[in-house]
């Protein structure tokens, strides 16, 4: 006799709705472990991490500006995963949206090119959705045409475009007044983004990256491109024998990861550094993995996904200035729950059945 993984004829929708809540309290109780390991109270440790994320306007207001880059590139890797294309680049396309907004919002003074702020807005965030569309583009050729794993190429794509992006801080978008240091020129004062919380770092890029997650959750559920989306992403084969243009739906969700991710970047300028550097992103794409896994993929979860992640690292950062526990316990709680998520929502959709033959 012998255990089998079978897949469930109808899987509950409150068992998926649930498995988010289950993975997190898995979580904690494992990490209540590696806390009392370290010898610190239980309790404390617990409560000095939530205050530290939510229990104050700053506190909140630093949670709310990570999340808001986590927010986008979690979407990124959402809506690509959905369509089983599994865009590991969002860091990359972060970083060359950077750049490409700093190129229109920054580079234009003293050229003469003198346009309303809105446009140079504008034009500013298509320069960064069209610098992550057409990075990811390459990935998405090479998998329809040729059947190159995505996984390999948009991962490699990172470290080429930080390389590039190197390169450009030190050569022609670098800022003459940063005295040797490698950072872009400042974007310009009028383009940057409004406050969301006065005196805060949160801005309003959060309004934008919420109705995009909005936006995207209403594609998904009434358009006809979201639903072939989704039965690509169900079965490709099926969805192909059904006549369904399989390629290309699959580079249209690519290039809206993309879209999406080069977004990110752009908000991230915008709204709270002003310029590039080579440090701007503390893994914010590779993040946005865990992220949409989180949130099962769905657009609005994602929304809270991110949040809780941003507060899980925020939180650690203040809780291990005041108590005896490494902030690398946020790393923990943050992989730990991933892991969880995934086989909680396996065991959502398949069940171990039997087998006496």
């Amino acid at each position: 006799m012998k255990l089998i993984l079978e897949r469930r004829p109808e899987p509950s929708r409150m068992a998926l709705a649930l498995a988010p809540i289950a993975a997190i309290l898995f979580t904690l109780a494992v990490c209540t472990l590696l806390v009392a390991w370290a010898g610190a109270p239980v309790g404390r440790t617990y409560a000095l991490l939530f205050e530290g994320a939510f229990g104050s306007r700053f506190a909140l207001s630093e949670t709310l500006t990570r999340a808001t880059p986590l927010m986008l590139t979690g979407l990124a890797c959402a809506v690509a995963f959905r369509a089983r294309f599994y865009n590991i680049g969002a860091e990359g396309q972060l970083y060359l949206g950077a750049l490409a907004a700093v190129a229109i919002g920054g580079l234009h003074d003293g050229t003469g090119f003198d346009l309303p702020v809105p446009v140079l807005f504008a034009g500013m965030m298509l320069a960064a959705a069209l610098a992550g569309a057409l990075l990811l583009l390459i990935p998405a050729l090479l998998k329809t045409r040729l059947g190159v794993d995505e996984v390999v190429t948009t991962l490699l794509g990172n470290f080429i475009v930080l390389l590039f992006v190197s390169m450009m801080l030190d050569g022609p978008m670098k800022d003459p007044m940063a005295m040797g240091w490698p950072q872009s020129v400042a974007l310009n004062g009028d383009l940057e983004l409004g406050k969301l919380i006065e005196r805060t770092r949160a801005h309003t890029g959060l309004l934008w990256a919420a109705g995009l997650a909005l936006g995207l959750w209403l594609l998904n559920r009434y358009t006809v491109f979201g639903f072939q989306m989704r039965a690509v992403g169900a079965n490709a084969h099926a969805s192909r024998f059904l006549g369904l243009p399989v390629n290309r739906v699959m580079l249209g969700t690519a290039m809206l990861s993309g879209v999406l991710a080069g977004l990110a970047g752009a908000i991230e300028v915008a709204g709270r550094t002003g310029y590039v550097t080579l440090d701007m992103s503390p893994g914010y794409g590779y993040t946005g993995v865990v992220v949409a896994m989180l949130a099962g993929l769905h657009p609005l979860g994602v929304i809270l996904a991110s949040i809780f992640v941003a507060g899980m690292l925020v939180g650690a950062d203040s809780m291990s200035r005041a108590i005896a526990v490494p902030n690398y316990i946020a790393d923990v709680i943050v992989a730990t729950s991933l892991l969880a998520m995934l086989v909680a929502t396996l065991f959502a959709q398949y069940r171990l059945r039997r087998n006496r033959a």
